[in-house]
This record gives C-alpha cells, sequence and structure tokens, in this order.
C-alpha cells in the first residue's frame, strides 16, 4: 500500500515503524492510525521479523491528536477515530480484554519497542505506554494531556499506567497532565534508559538486535502472553506457576529449546 504518514522497514530481523509527519511533530491522525495499524499487522504476519520498533520522523515521538482532528470532534458532536469501516486489527482475538485501541499491542506476539525520539503527549504518550519497552532521548517531552483539554485519562491509562509505574506515581501523572521529562521517567522505571537524541537509534538498534538474535522468538511470543495475561489472572503466582509449567513442558520438545541447550553446552551463541 502507499504510506504517506508513515514508514515502514524492515532489517537484520527487526521492522521499524515511523510515525511521519515530522513537520507537525508526527501529530496523529486517522489516516496514521490506519497505516500504523497496517505496518504492524504486516510485521506481525512476517515470519521474519523478531522484533519491532516504533519511533518518530524529526524531533519528536508524536505529539497526541492533530489540532484539525480535535477541532473535527467537536463539529461531529462527539469523538471518532477516523478509521474506515474495516480497518487493520493488528493484536486482535488474543484475549477480548485487548480488543480496543492501542490495547491490540498487547496482543501482538512480537516485541515491540518505543524509540521515543522527542516529545510523546496524549495519544503519543499513550502509544509509548502501551509499548513493551521504552528508551527515550535525553530532555524528551512527554505529558498525558487530557487533563488541559478537559477529557478523561485516554485509552485505558488509568488501568495500565499504575501498572507500570506504581499508583502514586500514575495518579500524579494523570491528575496534574503535567509536563515532565524523560529522566523522570527513567527514575519512575517508564523507560528503560534515557540516551542522547544522536545516540538513541543506534542504542535501540543494538537492544532489538539482541532480542531478535540471542533469544528464542517462541521464547519472546510465549513471554510476552505470560506478562500481559498474568497481570489479568485471578489466580496470582500459582496461576502463572502452573500455566508456566505446562507450557514449558511443550516447549521443550520444540526446536528452539534444543538449539538452546546446544549452544549452552557447545558455548556459542544461539542460532534460533
Amino acid at each position: 500500500m502507499d504510506r504517506y504518514v508513515t514508514m515502514y522497514t524492515v532489517a537484520d530481523r527487526i521492522a521499524t515503524i515511523t510515525l511521519n509527519r515530522p513537520e507537525r511533530l508526527n501529530a496523529w491522525t486517522g489516516r496514521m492510525s490506519f497505516e500504523y495499524r497496517t505496518a504492524l499487522a504486516e510485521a506481525s504476519a512476517d515470519a521474519s521479523v523478531r522484533v519491532i520498533v516504533v519511533t518518530g520522523a524529526g524531533r519528536g515521538f508524536c505529539a497526541g491528536a492533530d489540532s484539525e482532528a480535535l477541532a473535527g470532534h467537536i463539529a461531529r458532536g462527539g469523538y471518532s477515530d477516523g478509521l474506515p469501516e474495516d480497518p487493520p486489527m493488528p493484536g486482535y482475538g488474543v484475549r477480548s480484554e485487548f480488543d480496543a485501541d492501542l490495547a491490540y499491542h498487547l496482543g501482538i506476539e512480537k516485541p515491540i519497542i518505543a524509540c521515543v525520539n522527542g516529545a510523546a503527549a496524549g495519544l503519543g504518550f499513550a502509544l509509548m505506554c502501551y509499548c513493551d519497552v521504552r528508551f527515550a532521548a535525553s530532555g524528551a517531552k512527554l505529558t498525558s494531556a487530557h487533563g488541559r483539554l478537559g477529557l478523561p485519562a485516554e485509552f485505558g491509562l488509568s488501568w495500565l499506567l499504575p501498572r507500570l509505574v506504581g499508583l502514586g506515581r500514575a495518579a500524579d501523572v494523570l491528575l496534574s497532565s503535567r509536563i515532565f521529562l524523560a529522566e523522570e521517567a527513567r527514575d519512575m522505571g517508564l523507560v528503560s534508559a534515557v540516551v542522547p537524541a544522536a545516540d538513541l537509534a543506534d542504542h535501540v538498534g543494538a537492544y532489538a538486535s539482541g532480542l531478535a538474535t540471542g533469544v528464542s522468538p517462541a521464547s519472546l511470543a510465549v513471554t510476552k502472553r505470560q506478562l500481559y495475561g498474568d497481570l489479568l489472572a485471578a489466580g496470582g503466582p500459582a496461576s502463572s506457576i502452573a500455566h508456566a509449567e505446562t507450557t514449558m513442558s511443550a516447549m521443550m520438545l520444540a526446536p528452539d529449546y534444543r538449539e538452546g541447550v546446544a549452544a549452552l553446552r557447545e558455548k556459542r551463541p544461539p542460532r534460533f
């Protein structure tokens, strides 16, 4: 398909999705949502892709919904996601709890890394939160932004953010809608590392490459399902342990396990 506001590339088992409206700090539109979903669906279906990286073109990650789109909601008399009637549905169908806008990230079996190269506000902030791992450029400005627009916390952030940073920190960020920097996000555990902007892409690339080449793709998929499934499980750690033991028995019969054991015994990197 022709892409106008995103870029999609695959190299060395890593798919990179770049939000590409740099003149608007990659502000989100219905077209961008459609193209982004399409790219995620493509990466999910491509067996050569092991890891997905999401980033922004220019000096911003995503400044949130485009201001013209926000004004359009007023004209229409309510919210519209701007998608066609039958949009791509990556990550849907895994669990009903993930079948919603942005929550679909949790249903995609491949790890998704946010390379937050600049400002992330509103929807852009939610998007980075729904990625599995986040790295940010030094000084990048982050905000949920909804309070300054007279809106509720959006896209399930009131569920997700307390699970990422704890209730007190989530309450501060969401109630105030304040702007805070990547360095504070690192201190609260929201991002894994803060890197100078000029070095961020290389840092994220090295991390993604480590996942793509050094970790079994079957293990990545199962571990991601465990992470988010256990957040929703009623049985607590006992249920998690029982599920892991059952899954482990099956995975020990698979090629990735045999290769992992062989590599360990032969003192070499695994060839998954």
